[in-house]
């Protein structure tokens, strides 16, 4: 390492959580088309909103990539998997599932003290609101429909063809998540709340043991895409570290729980104008998404209310975490009260009191 790498390195510290002179020296030395770089040339800065695996942009002149890694320290088992997110997004290119280009997985952690990845940095701009503040109706009628044909095409991939059929466990998704789930809430109660009970043990009594299983992405909602800057479409699905083999409707259920959450709760869709605003109601965006998949039988009473359960769950988890002193976002405790309204909402769809069109 140069002098000057460690001259950045002590200016740098403060920012990431690795010596950045040494990312230097991998850029030279592993990533075909740099060469002779020194630390002046490359600058690192983080990229903010709480991931679990830290990102950082590095941009080398007209270059921009993307360095997304592993936490440093020991971790627990099957925990913060960048090679994962590597490999599907890697499998993923001209499926249909737009994906950023993929540069160099490392998975030997002495280089930059845990496992990463590079990739190319995509043009384009994440919005949180699923009501897509500063764009048109016509804009966001647009969007949301590719967004419904995106999860088609990804529920659609051919496992064999992308050599991904060992990408996660086959047999009844639901029946595992059902139970995972439960335990989690479990570990993460600090109250009680009845409906989430409720809901639990419902979810279990009418489980049928639907052992469809394609690739699933995990959190698939508008705060997970990135959208082109100027026309209506998305450029790259992101954030893939719960992505495995699973039912596809359960995606497509967690992507169409925004229409039970509002827009000042999570940032969803209950109670917005979606006439005057150009989004489809739940069961449109479904039906789009049904075409586009080929797929006959959609979502049930039973889909809607584990995309609430496990929405509840989570939630719960992020309140226990703030509890704790644990919790990476700022408004944990705030976003953790989710638990008790969604978990209500979901415990409403069992006596068949709501279900939003």
């Amino acid at each position: 390492m140069s002098d000057r790498s460690n001259t950045q390195a002590s200016q740098s510290d403060r920012k990431t959580d690795f010596e950045p002179g040494a990312l230097v020296d991998y850029l030279n030395n592993q990533v075909p088309g740099m060469a002779n770089l020194d630390a002046g040339q490359v600058e690192i800065t983080p990229i903010s909103g709480g991931q679990s695996n830290p990102t950082y942009f590095v941009t080398v002149g007209e270059r921009r990539l993307v360095l997304r890694k592993a936490p440093n320290g020991e971790l627990l088992p099957g925990a913060h998997r960048v090679d994962r997110e590597y490999r599907i997004m890697d499998a993923l290119a001209g499926s249909g599932v737009p994906v950023p280009e993929m540069v160099r997985l490392e998975q030997d952690k002495s280089v930059l003290g845990a496992p990463f990845y590079l990739m190319e940095r995509l043009d384009g701009q994440v919005f949180h609101e699923s009501t897509l503040p500063d764009h048109t109706p016509e804009a966001r009628s647009a969007i949301y429909k590719h967004k419904a044909q995106v999860l088609a095409n990804l529920h659609r991939v051919n496992l064999a063809e992308k050599g991904l059929e060992d990408y996660g466990r086959t047999g009844p998704f639901f029946t595992r998540q059902i139970h995972r789930w439960t335990k989690q809430w479990e570990l993460s109660k600090t109250r009680e709340i009845p409906e989430i009970d409720q809901l639990a043990k419902w979810l279990a009594e009418n489980d049928d043991g639907d052992e469809t299983s394609t690739l699933v992405h995990g959190d698939y909602r508008i705060g997970n895409l990135m959208l082109h800057p100027s026309e209506p479409r998305i450029v790259g699905v992101l954030d893939w570290e719960l992505s495995t083999l699973g039912h596809p409707l359960a995606d497509l259920a967690h992507a169409t729980a925004m229409w039970h959450i509002t827009p000042e709760e999570y940032g969803g869709l209950m109670g917005a104008d979606l006439k005057a605003l150009g989004i489809p109601e739940r069961q449109q965006f479904e039906e789009t998404y049904l075409a586009a998949a080929g797929f006959s039988n959609g979502l049930t009473t039973f889909h809607h209310a584990f995309a609430l359960f496990r929405w509840a769950v989570i939630f719960q988890g992020i309140a226990k975490r703030a509890e704790s002193g644990n919790a990476a976002s700022e408004n944990a405790a705030t976003v953790g009260a989710l638990a008790v309204a969604l978990g209500r909402r979901g415990a409403e769809l069992l006596s068949g009191d709501r279900l939003s069109s």
